[in-house]
C-alpha cells in the first residue's frame, strides 16, 4: 500500500509539471531531482521521534533555510505526527478515491 501512494504521489507530481507546460526532457530532470530531494529528506528524518527539538529544527533547516519561522513549522509537524500515531493508515484512506 506504501508503494501505492509514494506512486500516486509522484504520479500526480509529474502530471502537475507536464500541466504547467514543462517538455518531456524538463520533467525528467524535474522528476530526478524532486525524487532525491523527497528521498534526502527522508534519510534526515529516519529517526525523527528519537532528536531532541534542536535537531529536529536543524534537519528542518537544511530544506527550508530560509524559512521564517521554523519552530511553528516544527510545532505544526509535531502535532500532525501525533495524529497521525492514533489513527491507521486505513482510515486516512477510506475516503480516498482508487483512480
Amino acid at each position: 500500500m506504501l508503494q501505492e501512494i509514494y506512486d500516486f504521489n509522484f504520479r500526480q507530481l509529474e502530471l502537475s509539471i507536464r500541466e504547467i507546460g514543462y517538455g518531456d526532457q524538463s520533467i525528467n530532470k524535474k522528476m530526478k531531482d524532486y525524487i532525491n530531494l523527497f528521498h534526502s529528506m527522508v534519510s534526515e528524518i529516519h529517526f525523527w521521534e528519537d532528536l531532541p527539538k534542536s535537531e529536529k529544527l536543524k534537519k528542518i533547516s537544511i530544506f527550508l533555510s530560509d524559512f521564517r519561522n521554523i519552530e511553528y513549522l516544527l510545532d505544526y509537524f509535531e502535532n500532525f505526527n501525533d495524529d497521525l500515531s492514533k489513527k491507521t493508515l486505513n482510515s486516512y484512506l477510506k475516503s480516498v478515491s482508487k483512480s
